[in-house]
């Protein structure tokens, strides 16, 4: 499989370079309530009643299912909640030390391009990586951010992607694994991907925080989307 990095000069600003309001959950946000809030913030959005946002949070241990997802996928179904979602991709695990980015953004503003919009998610999240000492890679063919493994030919999935757009406006987003417990990841089959692993910082032996992530979120996003503009929390969306 051919190894790709995402460019370092990956942009996808807006013209006017408006800044977008950046907001970290205090305590875990049910999936439910993290849906309907979001749903809420693309349709003012979309309105033009609302300013573009991120939003960092994490969620309680539970799986969700994409647009294609397989039911065979689902290896134990009893094992946490199950919710069926609109966002891309199959199968996925959400839990705690798992730091989640919703991100919901006008692409009317951004040049209605929804494979740059992925492309420029993929870069976000590679430089975040990099700022604390992990080089994360992206593959033909598959969505998300990998990191190959120093035996062999072992590589693992550090972060899943996954969005929707309605009337140009994004939402659902990014997920990495900082200091989750990988073996609940053992209930699913992550993505749709039997043949690789799931990883994450810690594991890695990246020694960083949830806040010193967050930090590194702010400085790529900033770098690859534009000016965040901090809100303080915990304040609805």
């Amino acid at each position: 499989m051919t190894k790709l990095t995402a460019a370092s000069d990956v942009r996808f600003r807006r013209a006017d370079d408006r800044g977008v309001e950046w907001m970290i959950a205090v305590g875990p946000v049910s999936y439910p309530d993290a849906v309907v809030t979001m749903e809420a913030r693309a349709a003012a959005i979309a309105a033009g009643e609302a300013a573009e946002l991120v939003w960092l949070l994490e969620h309680p241990p539970l799986y969700t299912a994409g647009v294609s997802a397989k039911p065979g996928d689902l290896i134990d179904p009893d094992r946490f909640p199950v919710f069926k979602s609109g966002r891309g991709g199959q199968f996925t695990y959400h839990g705690p030390g798992q730091r989640v980015a919703y991100v919901m953004l006008d692409l009317r503003e951004r040049g209605r391009d929804a494979r740059a919009f992925v492309s420029a998610l993929e870069a976000w999240v590679i430089q975040t990586l990099a700022r604390v000492g992990v080089v994360g890679e992206i593959r033909c063919g598959r969505v998300g951010v990998w990191v190959s493994r120093p035996v062999g030919e072992q590589e693992d999935k550090i972060a899943a992607i996954g969005v929707k757009l309605r009337r140009w406006v994004s939402f659902h987003g990014v997920s990495i694994n900082v200091t989750p417990n990988l073996s609940h990841f053992e209930g699913i089959v992550p993505c749709g991907i039997s043949d690789m692993g799931v990883t994450s910082l810690e594991q890695l032996g990246a020694n960083v925080s949830m806040a010193e992530v967050d930090q590194a979120l702010a400085e790529s996003f900033e770098n690859v989307f534009g000016p965040v503009l901090p809100v303080v929390a915990p304040r609805a969306p």
